[in-house]
């Protein structure tokens, strides 16, 4: 694509619910005093404001206010059940003469942890979400089509879930664009390097800070996640310079966006972090229950091995929001005839005893005191057939029977 020698290189989209505002934070290739950047903003096809803003500095900033007493506009808000979206267009001047054009879209929405709940624009958001691998049988990592990422966000909705957990995986920003148009919540992984050593610290922290920052304006993206299970850094408990890593990563996570809570490591042996997640995939709903029946069990831990307690030495729970973000995993019989496919505990034989299990795991996690869950998983990957769906993305099972275990 053909631009001119000054054009858009960054924009950093800030929305604020609590005063109806929104900051653009810009980069120009050239900045100059007759550079001029313009914003035109919209909602559903009406000009809601328009503003600029002199380019003169490799940085600049612009707050805009959606409402006053001369706009007649009512703010909305983004949300799984109203996904309204304000579009934007940035226009480049320079001495009066267009040089580039941008369209853009945001999400008015506060999303954050306060008082040990997870708030959605200030009331309580239980979090229904599915673990999400981005798999697929013919094309591996890569969706074969847009296609497929639509239809993966309407089952998951339709099965009653309201966001994805995408695990060990940075996934395309198309999906994102869908979610956000479709109103679907989404935890934004880290793919987890193998050992810790050094020269992966500097890898991640890179790779890191350029995920946060380009993926940053998506409302839908809800949650950022570190490290998961410890993978990369297996010593965490006890290992401070491991520990330290997730605990920096964590803050510099905080230092580009405030608006989003972030998890230092999932599942366990958390260092800093602003949501304290449990995995467990105990098959028996009754003992799962038994487990992690009352906060104290669920912050304590109830397991022998203190690698996998819910935190690492020199950190405490601090009334965090808890979320059991990986538990489920129940494979069909029949899906693990085929040598080394397998699935978590005992495989079920049809899709009787499926929903049975499904609806015991889920109504035992109802009944904990906590702020949501992540099932294992929305579909089969590789030899793992412990999804809801197919290796084709087909349901296993009715998707309003999984809804209805979903909402009881």
């Amino acid at each position: 694509e053909y631009v001119d020698d000054i054009y858009l290189t960054a924009l950093k989209i800030t929305p604020e619910l609590k005063d109806y505002t929104v900051r653009f934070d810009l980069a120009i290739s050239k900045p100059e005093e007759d550079v001029e950047v313009r914003f035109a903003i919209s909602f559903n096809g009406t000009l809601v404001q328009s503003a600029s803003v002199w380019a003169n500095q490799k940085e600049n900033s612009l707050t805009v206010q959606l409402t006053s007493n001369k706009l007649h506009h009512q703010v909305v808000a983004w949300s799984p059940d109203f996904p309204n979206l304000y579009d934007v267009e940035i226009f480049v001047y320079k001495n009066g003469v267009l040089l580039d054009k941008v369209g853009s879209y945001f999400g008015l929405r506060d999303y954050r942890v306060k008082e040990g709940k997870i708030l959605l624009n200030e009331v309580p958001f239980y979090a229904r979400l599915l673990l999400d691998q981005g798999y697929w049988a013919d094309s591996s990592l890569t969706a074969p089509n847009e296609e497929a990422l639509i239809k993966d966000i309407e089952l998951s909705k339709q099965m009653g879930f309201n966001g994805v957990r995408k695990h060990q995986k940075t996934e395309d920003e198309r999906f994102f664009y869908y979610a956000d148009i479709m109103g679907f919540t989404v935890w934004c992984e880290m793919p987890s390097n193998h050992w810790f050593a050094d020269v992966a610290t500097k890898e991640i922290t890179r790779e890191w800070m350029d995920i946060v920052t380009q993926y940053y304006n998506h409302p839908s993206l809800v949650t950022w996640v570190v490290f998961n299970e410890s993978w990369g850094i297996r010593n965490i408990y006890r290992n401070q310079a491991q520990s330290n890593l997730a605990t920096a990563l964590y803050y510099l996570t905080k230092s580009i966006d405030t608006m989003r809570p972030v998890i230092s490591n999932d599942g366990w042996v958390h260092a800093k972090s602003d949501i304290l997640t449990l995995h467990h995939y105990e098959q028996d709903a009754n003992k799962l229950l038994s487990y992690y029946e009352s906060l104290e069990k669920q912050v304590k831990g109830t397991r022998q091995n203190p690698q996998l307690l819910p935190f690492a030495e020199g950190y405490s729970y601090e009334g965090q929001p808890i979320v059991f973000s990986e538990f489920g995993g129940a494979a069909y019989v029949s899906d693990c005839e085929e040598k080394g496919n397998w699935g978590y505990g005992n495989s079920v034989k049809n899709d009787d005893e499926f929903l049975e299990r499904f609806r015991s795991l889920i109504n035992a996690i109802h009944k904990m005191d906590i702020n949501g869950y992540c099932y294992t998983q929305l579909s089969d990957v590789e030899q793992e057939v412990n999804g809801l769906l197919d290796a084709q993305h087909n349901p296993k099972v009715s998707v309003e029977k999984i809804a209805k275990c979903n909402k009881s």
